[in-house]
């Protein structure tokens, strides 16, 4: 089998694309793969990283910068006459899109030569490409089912769930003594998203500068756009706090905590949901569509996670939130029996045979 796959612009995106690809690798033996990303995003350092044979396209996100838009109107038909002698070429079977504007010129050009295409959408309100590309695309996956009534111009709509599950209920917890944590202490594991959050870590020194969470240690992982000894010297030297600026097996850490606060990205939500932990989300006001607002509460709505935004946010409502969700049994036992609907099914194997299924028909 010879499949193109194409996601890019962050990890929101990128690791659901490589989890979707991790299951073809395990169940195709004479596997052929090639991942088109930007020449520029996370993509084009994460993919090759891990031998994928990778292709750029120099492409950007629209502004309201007028002479840079006029300039990547031609970048992207330049891009898509490229996409077009890469299939012409490299013959796949089905182009996969999930997610970024690289996608666009990809899955138009699959489009244009009559190759079966299959494009994801992560999270509960579709973004402004896969919006655009669903009338292109043979098949819809979705996260939420929310999402189905957004997608209308699609030819076909199914609910697959979120490919960040499958890998978080597999995770294996990491033993926390070798960060340094103690057994006998609860672990909160702080999750600021990707990049991080500068109006977000702002409040959360007031909160790690008090004496409100001394019952239990906390892992801040402060993403990598943070200025991180400046933060650390911000922070009070307290006992049973640990700063990082990204954690690489973010799962195995999660599957070692007792709670996590996170972002409302539909990936680290669906791991929640995979380790089956009580989470408390803060979705960040400044993302495309507000979709992490949507996220969180379509799964608050199903009582599966606490939200608290963020302009509601101060260290006693922090403090108050994580210290019902530590120590009332109860109602985190129903967090976790909650979960269980989003859990019945493998969505990398959902994706996989809809694929197949979808390949079969045009033979």
């Amino acid at each position: 089998m010879n499949i193109i796959i194409s996601a890019g612009g962050s990890g929101g995106h990128i690791y659901p694309a490589l989890a979707i690809l991790e299951e073809f690798q395990k169940r195709e033996k004479d596997l052929n793969v090639l991942y088109i990303g930007t020449h520029n995003r996370m993509e084009k350092d994460i993919v090759p990283s891990r031998k994928i044979p990778y292709e750029s396209l120099e492409i950007y996100g629209f502004t309201k910068d007028i002479k840079r838009d006029i300039k990547n109107i031609f970048l992207i038909q330049k891009a898509f006459k490229k996409c077009i002698r890469i299939m012409k070429e490299f013959q796949p079977d089905v182009v996969i899109g999930v997610g970024g504007y690289v996608t666009y010129p990809v899955i138009k050009a699959a489009k244009k030569l009559g190759i079966k295409t299959f494009i994801h959408e992560q999270n509960s309100r579709p973004g402004k490409v896969n919006h655009l590309v669903s009338r292109y695309a043979d098949v819809v996956g979705v996260t939420f089912k929310s999402s189905i009534e957004y997608l209308k111009k699609a030819k076909k709509v199914i609910y697959t769930g979120h490919p960040a599950l499958d890998g978080a209920r597999n995770a294996q917890p990491l033993d926390k003594t070798m960060l340094g944590f103690q057994v006998s202490k609860k672990l909160v594991v702080y999750v600021a998203g990707s990049l991080g959050s500068a109006s977000l870590n702002a409040k959360m020194l007031a909160f790690l500068n008090s004496d409100l969470h001394e019952n239990y240690e906390i892992l801040y992982i402060a993403g990598s756009n943070v200025n991180l000894e400046e933060f650390k010297k911000k922070v009070e030297k307290k006992k049973g706090i640990k700063i990082v600026p990204y954690f690489d097996n973010l799962p195995r850490i999660m599957a070692a905590s007792d709670l996590v606060i996170s972002r409302a990205g539909a990936g680290v939500l669906f791991e929640i949901i995979g380790l089956e932990k009580p989470s408390i989300v803060i979705p960040s006001p400044n993302v495309a569509n507000n979709h992490q607002y949507y996220n969180a509460k379509e799964l608050e709505s199903a009582g599966i996670i606490k939200v608290l935004e963020e302009q509601s946010f101060t260290k006693e409502s922090l403090a108050e939130m994580v210290g019902t969700l530590l120590n009332n049994q109860e109602e985190t036992n129903q967090l976790k029996k909650n979960m269980h609907t989003y859990k019945m099914t493998s969505p990398t194997e959902t994706i996989y045979n809809t694929v197949k299924e979808l390949i079969g028909t045009s033979k």
